[in-house]
């Protein structure tokens, strides 16, 4: 006998641009972003006549201040369903205790398991491929191992991102290279709804031409991206500053998606 898909009733989302849905623009949703979560959050309200749904994920943000800022809001809307997905902008800065950082992960993922709800957690992405986001493979092996860890202590479901092959294709990812393209946010959301065992609606834009492979073209992406998107990003690092700075979360208070 089928399993009954299980129907959820207040959705939080908590996070950083991955959640927030940086790439995935939309001009009629607030921040001018739509996403994965949103598009989960679509599917979903399609079983359930009161469904609420808030997105408390904002750019930029490291794993410590997510917990800060979002755990409590979060844990006060009394989900029956949170995502959270933290550590990736960690990853990125010269130096990282990752037993620290995933200790601190641990406590907010029991603390959010606590409450009922359903939790899914995410592994690192394998950007081994990647020419500058390759060099971080070490990092996002180990962060995986111990949140496979926390995940199974706490009874976490986990989207495991480290496996999904079709992100080696660059159409999947926004012109950053950081962030994923509108399909690639459609396919993660499929991705979260059959973690989850709903079924979807969600029908995959088209990726477009293949991109040129040559050399000469592949050099002249490169340049321009490492003018365009590497070298602001490493004067944020400089600075100090954050993509994220004076942004707010998109949807603070559990309410329907249409």
């Amino acid at each position: 006998m089928m399993s009954q898909e299980p129907v959820f009733h207040r959705y939080v989302a908590l996070g950083d641009s991955f959640t927030e849905g940086v790439g995935d623009p939309d001009p009629t949703r607030p921040n001018g972003l739509r996403g994965w979560a949103d598009r989960v959050a679509e599917e979903l309200a399609q079983r359930s006549a009161d469904f609420g749904y808030a997105n408390l994920a904002i750019r930029g943000r490291l794993l410590g201040p997510i917990v800060d800022e979002q755990l409590d809001a979060a844990i006060a809307l009394e989900p029956d369903l949170v995502t959270i997905y933290a550590g990736g902008n960690d990853f990125m800065r010269p130096k990282i205790d990752i037993d620290a950082l995933v200790a601190r992960y641990d406590e907010a993922i029991g603390k959010l398991a606590a409450t009922g709800a359903t939790v899914l957690v995410w592994t690192a992405y394998d950007a081994g491929w990647a020419t500058v986001f390759g060099k971080l493979r070490g990092r996002s092996a180990i962060y995986n191992e111990l949140v496979r860890e926390v995940a199974d202590r706490h009874g976490a479901r986990v989207v495991d991102f480290w496996r999904f092959d079709e992100y080696q294709d660059l159409r999947m990812w926004d012109w950053d290279r950081l962030h994923m393209s509108t399909p690639g946010h459609q396919n993660m959301a499929i991705r979260v709804l059959e973690t989850l065992g709903v079924e979807h609606h969600i029908v995959m834009d088209s990726l477009g031409p293949d991109l040129l492979t040559d050399k000469a073209s592949r050099r002249s992406a490169d340049l321009k991206w490492t003018r365009e998107f590497l070298i602001p990003w490493i004067g944020r690092r400089v600075r100090g500053t954050s993509s994220g700075d004076g942004v707010t979360a998109k949807r603070p208070a559990l309410a329907p998606i249409r």
